[in-house]
């Protein structure tokens, strides 16, 4: 046998290399031994090789070794400029081209429901939990701000769940600049947590579009609940129409919608006001000492379902998100009030730029910074860097006495030691 001459790494396995004598080096072939005994020996004709690849093991996967320390939130995006898609402008583009060689030779598009008008069976149950989920989150929300506080900025979006405000330098609300950046706190309410975030209910989506003379015809309601109705949750206080008839459409052009049926009168009745925020700090009494822990894990828990629920239903259902504002737009087509005062409205007589909308359109995250010591000492902007930041309704439940969610940990940076201000310009 060959005396060994050496081991070559190659991450997944080392190899020996075997030493001949060099007269036989061109013409013999030289062995390599895996030291895991995996591999087979391989012969070539060169005096050194690779092994084969190793097949896939799970000890060695990317999921089991990789473990993430900080995660970086989405960027906020310039109000001077317009959104970008959610779907590639290409894919958009190649589906227009696709149905407008359709329309030209006479074929109707083809359309599934619910694009054609009708409801999907298998989402009725999923629309039923979101709503129930978010009256849930709601009245949650409303009894931990009579125990947790809740600051907002009166001068610009911030908020700030602690006993007393922040001092990061981050407000550019008016005045900004003679304030050297620093927030003006006040007492924060429900709508500062979850953003209102309304669109406008039509009894038939397909039928006739809102136009800016009669936008005063229709009520605005939260866009979640907007979305469970048209997915086939009944309200007797908003219906809705079911069709047992698909729509048909050439193009863009409807073909057949139906007959236009006129709006039930709606009935009144105060379990409405369950799905609303107004004044939900009002009607939601302070809870009992002994059940704050088990309301604030309900309420992270309905939360998740109803950040789930609304993935679910938009993955099927169109909802509508203007390019350049805040507006959205449950339905196909989304509607003509002349509303946007955003970027450049005047080019476009204030009507929105409709595009596919994000679940993030529909219910706003709103991240704050994460305060480790609620009762320590104001976050300050000389450390900001090591701060991390986590949606405003998961840290008042944290604070309330949540477990913290396994991945929103990376968020709140909680593997990342906090330096003290001398020690923080030492920091690489």
């Amino acid at each position: 046998m060959f005396p060994v001459t050496g081991v070559i790494s190659l991450g997944f396995c080392n190899l020996m290399i075997l030493a001949l004598p060099s007269s036989l080096i061109n013409v013999a072939r030289v062995w390599l031994q895996c030291t895991h005994g995996i591999h087979r020996p391989q012969t070539s004709r060169t005096s050194i090789l690779a092994c084969q690849t190793p097949p896939y093991n799970r000890r060695y996967s990317k999921k089991r070794i990789t473990h993430t320390q900080n995660t970086d939130l989405p960027p906020i995006l310039s109000k001077s400029k317009k959104k970008p898609y959610p779907i590639p402008l290409k894919k958009i583009l190649q589906t227009s081209r696709a149905d407008r060689k359709l329309a030209e030779k006479g074929i109707e598009k083809p359309l599934e429901a619910p694009k054609n008008g009708l409801i999907v069976p298998e989402l009725v149950p999923v629309a039923y939990e979101v709503l129930d989920a978010w009256k849930i989150l709601i009245k949650g929300l409303s009894q931990l701000l009579h125990v947790i506080p809740v600051h907002a900025c009166s001068e610009c979006s911030e908020v700030h769940v602690g006993q007393t405000g922040h001092d990061i330098q981050s407000c550019h609300g008016t005045n900004s600049a003679g304030r050297r950046s620093f927030h003006l706190w006040v007492k924060g309410s429900i709508n500062d947590i979850l953003i209102p975030t309304e669109s406008y209910h039509q009894y038939d989506p397909f039928g006739t579009r809102i136009k800016h003379e009669t936008r005063f015809d229709y009520d605005r309601i939260p866009a979640i609940v907007e979305l469970c109705i048209q997915a086939g949750v009944e309200l007797p206080e908003y219906p809705s129409r079911r069709r047992t008839q698909p729509i048909r459409m050439m193009g863009k052009k409807v073909l057949d919608r139906g007959a236009i049926v006129e709006a039930p009168k709606p009935a009144h009745s105060d379990q409405i006001l369950e799905l609303d925020t107004h004044r939900a700090l009002e009607r939601v009494p302070p809870p009992e000492e002994s059940d704050v822990v088990a309301i604030a894990q309900a309420t992270l828990s309905a939360y998740e379902k109803v950040r789930w629920g609304v993935t679910k239903l938009m993955r099927k259902y169109t909802v509508k998100a203007c390019g350049y504002c805040p507006e959205v737009h449950v339905g196909p087509w989304g509607h003509n009030a002349k509303l946007c005062g955003e970027f450049k409205h005047q080019w476009r007589d204030g009507k929105h730029g409709w595009q596919d909308a994000t679940v993030d359109e529909v219910f706003p995250p709103n991240y704050v910074w994460h305060v480790r010591d609620p009762k320590g000492p104001p976050l300050k902007s000389s450390l900001q860097r090591f701060y991390g930041k986590v949606p405003v309704v998961v840290e008042i439940c944290v604070q309330a006495g949540a477990p913290v969610p396994r991945k929103y940990r990376p968020m709140m940076r909680l593997d990342v030691v906090v330096p003290d201000n001398e020690e923080a310009r030492l920091v690489a």
